[in-house]
């Protein structure tokens, strides 16, 4: 998930992570980075009050959260160095289409050159039948 706004705050990252778990579940533990949105007593209190818990990644420690650096660096570097953004609504739609190739489309060295959650197509005729 990529939340677009012009400022995120506590309650942005509490209502993302909502929808979320929501739509995954709830996760054992979530490792964010030292962001203010991310360390507010808010966030930390919510994500006690569901049950998870968190792991902090230490300052000046990227590598403890590699797959979300890594991620970071590719958004950057293939999408907004070279964007130029006109609306808040522009950039959300743009976002979340590299966001959506990015995980359904872009193949991954890593795995085997596919992507990590590839857009399942069943055929119409093998669709099954519900009543």
């Amino acid at each position: 998930m990529i939340r677009v706004d012009h400022k995120l705050n506590s309650i942005d990252v509490v209502d993302a992570l909502t929808d979320l778990f929501i739509l995954r579940g709830l996760p054992e533990f979530i490792r964010p980075d030292n962001g203010p949105e991310f360390i507010a007593q808010k966030v930390r209190d919510w994500i006690g009050a569901v049950g998870a818990k968190t792991a902090y990644i230490e300052p000046g420690s990227p590598w403890e959260n590699g797959c979300c650096e890594s991620f970071n660096a590719r958004f950057r570097d293939k999408l907004l160095n070279g964007a130029l953004f006109y609306t808040l609504r522009e950039a959300q739609i743009i976002i979340e289409r590299w966001r959506n190739h990015y995980n359904t489309k872009r193949p991954h060295s890593a795995l085997g050159y596919r992507p990590p959650a590839p857009e399942a197509i069943i055929p119409m005729d093998q669709r099954p039948i519900m009543h």
